[in-house]
């Protein structure tokens, strides 16, 4: 009996060992991650004691230049299919938000879509923009909104892709965001890291996960474990949720609206979609039955297309 017990101790110590070192985790500082993630163009401004990781590309002189806003566990990079082409005859305004990517935890620690609306109008003041379309995925859409709702002066269009900020119920969720929403998880969270956790997460967004290549689970991975990012998500998972006026809120706005939807998304399921058409008079719905809750970074040649024909439609 003792050696049947020593034997399985052995044995749970083992595992432990393997689990801890392919697992371990701790995080990298900006630095590091920034020689990688944050090549030419990308720049730094400070705005409210942070240093934002941001992309400012296409002509100088355009007016209403369009702003892209990026959702949980993401980063301006999700965005790179689009500014190729939008770029090249509009400005191109994209950055990391506070919890993710390189712009790190906001030293406030507030992460409620009011402050991140806040956080969104600082940064067009800090650069100069008057007023811009608004374009946001997931958490980047409720933002988007929230924008919206909070400054409509300064929005002249939204394009909502598979965004947050309905009440909604998700058919599948990432490993990783279930994880982060157990606060007692958390000090096992910020040390541990399997990269097959975030591939299992990427490619349940995905509604192809034949698209997802090794270099975009590397910069999900890397980017996840940059200094405070892994702790601020659980903050953000904490402290923002969906409005129950949200869909009164919604029928307020009177900007030019298209809304875009992956027919394979499981986290936001597509009648939300729906609802948000039904909700914001005048928008246009555009699905796409084939991608996932990150339509634009899986397919962003046909998402930007149908986008670039409604800023057309509408002068914006």
């Amino acid at each position: 009996m003792k050696k049947l017990l020593s034997g399985i101790v052995v044995l749970l110590v083992a595992v432990i060992a393997v689990v801890l070192a392919t697992s371990w985790a701790p995080d990298r500082p900006l630095a590091e991650l920034s020689a990688r993630w944050a090549t030419p163009p990308s720049t730094f401004i400070d705005i409210d004691g942070m240093q934002v990781h941001l992309r400012d590309q296409g002509p100088r002189n355009e007016l209403t230049p369009i702003v892209l806003i990026h959702g949980t566990s993401a980063s301006l990079h999700t965005w790179d299919g689009w500014t190729a082409v939008l770029a090249e005859q509009r400005r191109v305004i994209r950055f990391d938000l506070p919890a993710f990517g390189l712009t790190g935890p906001a030293p406030d620690g507030n992460y409620s879509a009011e402050r991140y609306a806040d956080f969104t109008l600082k940064l067009m003041d800090a650069l100069g923009v008057e007023h811009a379309v608004l374009a946001g995925n997931s958490l980047g859409g409720h933002i988007a909104m929230e924008t919206a709702l909070q400054a409509p002066s300064r929005v002249s269009g939204l394009v909502l892709v598979d965004a947050g900020g309905y009440p909604f119920e998700a058919q599948s969720m990432p490993i990783g965001f279930r994880i982060a929403r157990i606060p007692a998880f958390a000090p096992l969270m910020n040390r541990l890291l399997p990269r097959s956790m975030i591939v299992s997460s990427v490619e349940s967004v995905y509604g192809d996960p034949s698209r997802i290549t090794p270099e975009l689970i590397d910069r999900y991975y890397e980017l996840t474990l940059r200094e405070g990012n892994r702790a601020a998500l659980v903050e953000r998972f904490r402290q923002m949720s969906a409005r129950d006026d949200a869909r009164q809120r919604a029928k307020t706005i009177a900007v030019p609206t298209l809304i875009i939807w992956g027919g394979r998304d499981r986290l936001i399921p597509p009648h939300v979609g729906e609802q948000m058409h039904e909700d914001i008079a005048g928008s246009e719905l555009a699905r796409f039955a084939e991608l996932g809750h990150v339509p634009h970074e899986e397919d962003p040649a046909a998402t930007v297309a149908v986008t670039a024909e409604f800023m057309e439609a509408h002068q914006l």
